[in-house]
C-alpha cells in the first residue's frame, strides 16, 4: 500500500503518518527526513540537495523525486510506503505519479486532514512555546497558510480526479482521527 498524507502545517500529518506507518510496518518518508539522510549517507543526490540547503534554497523537485525513485530502485518501499511532505505543487504531484508510473506502481489512498486556520494557528503557537521556537509567530503561520492554499490546496483536485482522495476531518484528538485514518487504510488494503 502507496498513501501520501496532505494538509496543511499542524494538522497533525506527520504524528498520524508516523503511527499508520509503525503499525503497517511499511516505510514512512518525511521530505526532511529522506533530504537529511540521504546528506549524512552522502549519497550523490544528497550531495546535491545539499548545496541547496546550505544556501537556505528550495531543493528542486527532480532531486527530492531521485531520492525517493532510489528508495523505489533500491526495494526500499516494496512493503509499501507513506509520503508525508511530498508532493506540495501539481507538477511535483505529476512528477511522482510518472516515477512511479516507470516502476509499475502507483498510489493507492492519499489522506487529506481538514484543519481550521485558527485550529493550525493554535496548535502551532503552541508548538513553539513548548519547543522554544521563535519562528513560529502567528504571522509568519499565516503565510505559511496562505502558501499551502496557494501551492498545495490544488493538489486535493488532482488526486479526487483520481479518485483516491479522502478527507478526514483532523480537528479531533489524535486519537480519534488516528482511528478513522485507519479505518480507511484497512479498507483500502481490504479493497
Amino acid at each position: 500500500m502507496n498513501f501520501v498524507f496532505l494538509g496543511p502545517p499542524g494538522s497533525g500529518k506527520g504524528t498520524q503518518a508516523a503511527r499508520l506507518s509503525e503499525e503497517l510496518t511499511i516505510a514512512h518518508l518525511s521530505t526532511g527526513d529522506l533530504l537529511r539522510a540521504a546528506v549524512n549517507e552522502k549519497t550523490e543526490l544528497g550531495g546535491q540537495a545539499e548545496s541547496f540547503m546550505s544556501r537556505g534554497e528550495l531543493v528542486p523537485d527532480e532531486l527530492i523525486i531521485g531520492m525517493i525513485e532510489e528508495k523505489l530502485s533500491q526495494g526500499g518501499l516494496d512493503g509499501g510506503f507513506i509520503l508525508d511532505g511530498f508532493p506540495r505543487t501539481i507538477p511535483q504531484a505529476r512528477s511522482l505519479r510518472e516515477m512511479l508510473d516507470r516502476h509499475s506502481t502507483s498510489l493507492d489512498l492519499v489522506i487529506l486532514l481538514q484543519v481550521s486556520d485558527a485550529t493550525v494557528i493554535k496548535r502551532l503557537t503552541r508548538r513553539a512555546e513548548i519547543e522554544g521556537r521563535t519562528d513560529d509567530t502567528e504571522a509568519v503561520i499565516l503565510n505559511r497558510l496562505e502558501v499551502y492554499r496557494q501551492q498545495t490546496k490544488p493538489i486535493e483536485d488532482f488526486y479526487r480526479q483520481e479518485s483516491i482522495l479522502t478527507e478526514i476531518v483532523g480537528e479531533d484528538t489524535p486519537d480519534r482521527v488516528y482511528e478513522a485514518i485507519r479505518k480507511v487504510a484497512i479498507r483500502t488494503m481490504n479493497a
